[in-house]
């Protein structure tokens, strides 16, 4: 699995738009890894599905607190997303930033950081493929999990970085 040129620059461009105790080598792998589990950042529509962007985010709802919902209403990350939207000339609405993601790498990556971010425990040491997996489940909520997929996801995310 490789991580394409244009994915590490849009993760680069999105973390440097975030607080910098945001920016870890731990970050990049978590979104690597996911993008790869989600997508493998070929598809940016889900196959038979609502998700969007390379991460595969669905809109959620208010009630779910999931998706882009999630991130839209969580105290850790509504404002950071209000200024990533205005620095990316989107609506700040989760409909509009749903649509938004689909196409705008950078803004994707930012969301699917602030997503993690809305947890409340630390991202996984560099190497503690497990933990990130545990994490992914947590915060990500995937609705059909693949375990056998994500040890080779995840290693290529560490090459990467």
């Amino acid at each position: 699995m490789i991580i394409p040129k244009s994915i590490k620059d849009a993760v680069t461009e999105a973390l440097g738009m975030l607080p910098a105790k945001m920016t870890s080598d731990r970050a990049v792998v978590q979104l690597y890894a996911t993008g790869l589990q989600e997508s493998r950042f070929i598809h940016r529509r889900q196959i038979g599905g609502p998700a969007r962007s390379f991460w595969q985010f669905e809109l959620g709802t208010p009630a779910s607190r999931g998706g882009v919902w999630g991130v839209y209403l969580h105290d850790k990350s509504k404002v950071l997303l209000a200024n990533l939207c205005a620095a990316r000339s989107v609506k700040f609405s989760p409909p509009a930033i749903l649509e938004a993601i689909e196409n705008d790498d950078v803004l994707a990556a930012a969301v699917a950081r602030l997503l993690y971010w809305t947890d409340s425990g630390s991202l996984p040491v560099l190497g503690d493929s497990q933990g990130a997996w545990a994490l992914y489940l947590k915060v990500w909520r995937p609705g059909k999990p693949h375990p056998d997929t994500w040890q080779e996801c995840y290693a290529a995310a560490m090459g990467a970085v």
